[in-house]
């Protein structure tokens, strides 16, 4: 048969962008990944240690490429552990996670992350650079894995965020809440996009649940697991919006 290659590859220079936003937070993402898939890597500077939530796909080194992930002390944290989360994740010498997805973490293979169903061609504008390929793409698990619970504390020195255990999307999702400033980092709970409640793990009574336990929060600002951050009245209409449609 012959091979055909429908898309360009990019280069590991120009595989990640960041953008830095408000209040020492700064977006990193992969542009090559279309919007629907392309995971938001969110890194807070804390006066201590800085903190990153998620890691994107893994294809390209995200250390090696991304300054600002070189520089000081990171506590890292997958929000969840589908791949496109998780793939650079055993780049940090140790990886948090909520206790229900550990198991994943420590044995990533490509069922279980959603890789084999979701990455594909479609998934992608530009492809990462050989020697990548969707056959071949593995994620390495880290060396070292720390699990969270709801209620846990992450002291970043002059900020903190509270661990919140929200499942639905999947069963050890978890959101990152910082109250002195009203902001929600969600993962994939929510985020203003078509959500994703039908993988093999997803639950809608645990997703109810988690979207009225943030409804009661007063968040102002919502950075999630995909596409642009958004306002806490937003967060409210969207969540209104899902119990409506789901009638719950």
């Amino acid at each position: 048969p012959m091979t055909h290659f429908s898309l360009p590859r990019g280069t590991d220079g120009q595989w990640y962008r960041t953008r830095r936003l408000s209040d020492d937070i700064t977006l990193i993402d992969e542009p090559g990944i279309k919007p629907f898939y392309r995971c938001n890597i969110w890194h807070v500077r804390g006066r201590e240690r800085d903190l990153v939530v998620d890691f994107g796909l893994g294809a390209v080194p995200l250390r090696r490429q991304v300054a600002l992930l070189a520089e000081r002390e990171i506590t890292a944290i997958a929000s969840h552990c589908h791949f496109d989360h998780i793939g650079a994740a055993h780049e940090f010498e140790c990886c948090h996670v909520h206790s229900a997805e550990a198991s994943i973490l420590a044995a990533p293979d490509n069922q279980r992350t959603l890789a084999n169903l979701f990455l594909n061609d479609e998934m992608f504008d530009v492809l990462p650079p050989a020697p990548y390929t969707h056959t071949g793409y593995r994620i390495t698990s880290p060396a070292k894995i720390a699990e969270v619970e709801d209620g846990d504390v992450i002291d970043l020195g002059n900020r903190s965020f509270t661990v919140l255990h929200t499942p639905g999307h999947s069963p050890g999702g978890l959101s990152l809440w910082e109250s002195r400033t009203g902001t929600l980092i969600s993962g994939d709970v929510i985020y203003d996009g078509e959500l994703i409640e039908d993988a093999y793990h997803s639950d809608l009574d645990d997703y109810t649940s988690s979207l009225r336990r943030l409804r009661e929060l007063p968040i102002r600002t919502v950075h999630g697991g995909h596409f642009p951050s958004f306002s806490g009245k937003h967060l409210r209409a969207l969540i209104d919006q899902w119990l409506r449609a789901h009638q719950r």
